[in-house]
């Protein structure tokens, strides 16, 4: 056995799994869809029961859970604004999370973890399309390195224990996420629920039109968080590698086409205008997801169907949203 091809666990339906963060975006998705396919023995706390950043609590977890398997879903996350504000924060309550949850994991006997991180681990000026092999070839990109480092250092440390014990723990980085359960607060969301949410507002208030920043020429790739949490499974049952696996949809969208397409959807009137003043960003940001492709695996839902499903998500739960 080497640290690259170790062998594969047969998963069976009523395993213990360990969803770590399952509340969340990313988390939920994964819970729906473990649940679809007849997982029966999901072990799911809340923030409130659970803190993970707590080394001692998680130990007294593991201990008394024993889990089979764990999927580390559960991150601080946020935009620009907050992870300039506060880089203390997400660096270290992220270490903390990661490396109590990859250690228990291994100390008590969990078959395999998947770690997932996202794809600003890779650097700034990384080539496009992104592969597997540019992460550590350069500067990040200052608004988020925080948060970049720490599950960098994740990924690492999955690669680490599984070439000093041969244990099989996984990593894999999305692409921009999507779908129910996403965060649409007006001050810290990200582009496509921030868009949702002004065309929403801009609709029901009776506005004629909608300005949104820069010219509408970047391009960027989208996934629904379904099909990520489809990949995820997938990954858990069919891969084991030292290696990182990019998760991506290979498409692009302009963001000048991506508010087309939401303000469509969403059934504004109105125009939309483009402030050219204000700065666009990264020019293009599309993840290589050609590893995942030799695997066996390809996204099934497409942009504009899960931008239908999002925004009736989002309308029937707008309460949460409203100030």
């Amino acid at each position: 056995m080497t640290a690259t091809d170790p062998v594969i666990p047969k998963l069976d339906k009523s395993a213990k799994i360990f969803v770590a963060g399952h509340r969340g975006l990313v988390g939920s998705a994964i819970v729906r869809r473990l649940r679809s396919l007849g997982y029966t023995n999901l072990i799911l706390r809340p923030h409130a029961e659970l803190d993970l950043t707590n080394q001692s609590a998680v130990k007294t977890f593991f201990a008394l859970e024993k889990p089979q398997y764990v999927i580390l879903a559960a991150a601080k996350v946020g935009g620009i604004h907050a992870n300039s504000t506060y880089p203390a924060d997400f660096i270290t309550i992220n270490l903390q999370i990661q490396t109590n949850v990859i250690n228990c994991s291994y100390r008590y006997g969990v078959r395999k973890l998947v770690f997932l991180g996202s794809s600003c681990i890779y650097p700034k000026h990384a080539p496009q399309p992104i592969p597997e092999s540019s992460l550590l070839t350069g500067p990040l990109e200052p608004t988020n390195e925080w948060y970049a480092i720490a599950k960098i250092a994740g990924i690492k440390m999955c690669q680490a224990y599984r070439i000093q014990y041969k244990w099989d723990a996984i990593s894999a980085m999305p692409t921009n996420l999507y779908g129910p359960n996403d965060n649409f607060h007006p001050e810290n969301s990200h582009v496509l629920p921030a868009l949702m949410r002004r065309f929403h507002r801009a609709k029901v208030t009776g506005a004629k039109e909608v300005v949104v920043w820069g010219t509408g020429s970047p391009l960027r790739e989208f996934l629904h968080v379904d099909d990520l949490a489809d990949c995820v499974v997938f990954l858990l049952e069919n891969y084991s590698g030292l290696e990182h696996v990019n998760v991506g949809s290979g498409k692009e969208v302009s963001i000048k086409e991506l508010a087309e397409l939401v303000k469509e959807v969403v059934d504004f009137k109105g125009e939309v205008v483009w402030d050219g003043s204000k700065p666009d960003g990264t020019p293009r940001k599309l993840m290589n997801s050609s590893m995942l492709a030799k695997l066996g695996w390809e996204p099934k839902i497409s942009l504009r169907d899960g931008l239908v499903g999002t925004y009736e998500w989002y309308v029937a739960n707008l309460k949460q949203w409203e100030k």
